[in-house]
């Protein structure tokens, strides 16, 4: 149990004394999981929309599709865009392989069936007379658009916080992809995975605090958004 006690008072002190390598792994974590994140609402929101509100021929297919991808293994989708992004794959020439771009790249992956999924399931469980109001006071289909999505926020801000939950806390597709290189690509959980595997715990003591601090950080804010929305 000391060696517990002691490791948090050492993480405390490594945070309070703003130690840069443990710091510089919170700062890359930060910039891929905003990049990311913005990746997948800018793409996942319109698609989410389509495919719960429009009837389409293949419909139940493509729901079928980005339900299975839910719980696709992520080791997979490291592999699958690793074996694009390498310098023998497709877009090898445009070197994102151990890079937070290539990074970003596939953590947005990881996030887009969850935003896909669940603003369809926002999008469907509306009120079904709001669409023919919205055609019969003369909306356009950018204005139903975007009724649509303020009818369905809170869907919305469910799908944005389990995407983000799923894409700070992955070490998988950044330990592939990024390369786990120090300054550049060692995110918190690589990080983590890799001072605990070297008996450093105190260091993956005090990035575990940062990672669950600014989860806590981003739920609050949501939770805070919902409520004044609904207000």
């Amino acid at each position: 149990m000391n060696y517990i006690l002691d490791g948090l008072t050492q993480a405390l002190s490594l945070l309070v004394g703003g130690d840069p390598e443990t710091f510089s792994a919170v700062w890359t974590t930060l910039i891929v999981t905003v990049q990311a994140m913005i990746a997948t609402l800018v793409l996942g929101t319109p698609a989410g929309f389509f495919l719960g509100y429009a009837d389409f021929p293949g419909k139940r297919a493509a729901r079928l599709v980005v339900e299975t991808f839910l719980s696709f293994p992520t080791v997979v989708i490291g592999l699958v865009v690793y074996a694009f992004v390498s310098r023998r794959g497709p877009l090898g020439e445009l070197g994102l392989l151990f890079t937070v771009p290539g990074m970003a790249l596939g953590l947005t992956i990881l996030g887009l069936p969850i935003v896909i999924a669940l603003t369809a399931q926002a999008v469907e469980s509306l009120d079904p007379r709001l669409r023919p109001t919205l055609l019969t006071l003369g909306a356009r289909p950018g204005q139903v658009f975007l009724a649509t999505l303020t009818e369905a926020r809170f869907g919305l801000f469910l799908a944005a916080t389990a995407a983000f939950g799923r894409i700070i806390s992955e070490i998988g597709i950044s330990m592939m992809l990024g390369g786990n290189i120090k300054w550049s690509t060692r995110t918190i959980t690589t990080a983590i995975a890799l001072e605990t595997g070297k008996g450093e715990f105190a260091t993956g003591i005090a990035l575990g605090i940062v990672l669950m601090v600014i989860a806590f950080a981003v739920n609050l804010a949501a939770t805070a958004c919902r409520r004044r929305s609904a207000a």
